[in-house]
């Protein structure tokens, strides 16, 4: 089952998402300190409920994930394939910051939604519908499979002043005594906003 195993991270940013376990590849993800696009302004706080990404087919609805006792990002039901999760603790996605995103590559069920994220390429669009009516357009810049037994959190989670955007779902080999042994993580900035 892909499922992900985030841990919270200690950080100086109270927002900031928690941390996960993964090996980079040579693409390479936003600036972390960069600013938004020119002409790009972000936008204010408001929760997604849409998700969309022409390239791969996805068209999700974003459900509110929590951390559970231990630190761990809890990830969106099995019993939901084609539903997609964001870090409700965190940034929202348009907002100044590091938003994330999860979702199954599969389930019991089969493909779940995040199933071809891996083929993402740079420059494909993410489109992501919000509650205040607001569509925040994001960009992909890369997109890398990191070892769960090397992920980088700092890299991935970062702080950020221009609004980022992280998708991130399970990747690599599979084993049946440990689940998948990678992430799948995409990066991608905003680039626009109706």
């Amino acid at each position: 089952m892909g499922t992900l195993l985030l841990s919270q991270a200690l950080r100086d940013d109270p927002g900031a998402p928690p941390a996960t376990a993964s090996t980079a590849s040579d693409a390479r993800p936003p600036t972390a300190q960069g600013a938004p696009g020119a002409g790009v302004r972000p936008l204010p706080a408001s929760p997604p409920v849409r998700i969309r990404i022409p390239a791969i087919g996805v068209d999700a609805l974003l459900t509110r994930l929590e951390l559970d006792a231990a630190g761990v990002l809890q990830p969106p039901p099995a019993t939901a394939p084609t539903l997609a999760g964001w870090y409700a603790d965190g940034t929202t996605p348009g907002a100044p910051g590091t938003a994330v995103v999860t979702g199954h590559v599969d389930t019991p069920f089969g493909p779940a939604v995040f199933h071809r994220l891996d083929t993402l390429a740079r420059g494909a669009q993410i489109a992501v519908e919000r509650q205040d009516g607001r569509t925040a357009r994001f960009t992909v810049e890369a997109v890398e499979l990191h070892a769960k037994d090397h992920f980088p959190d700092d890299k991935v989670y970062g702080a950020s002043r221009r609004p980022e955007l992280r998708l991130i779902t399970c990747g690599g080999s599979w084993s049946s005594d440990t689940g998948y042994q990678a992430n799948t993580v995409v990066y991608a900035t905003l680039t626009g906003a109706d």
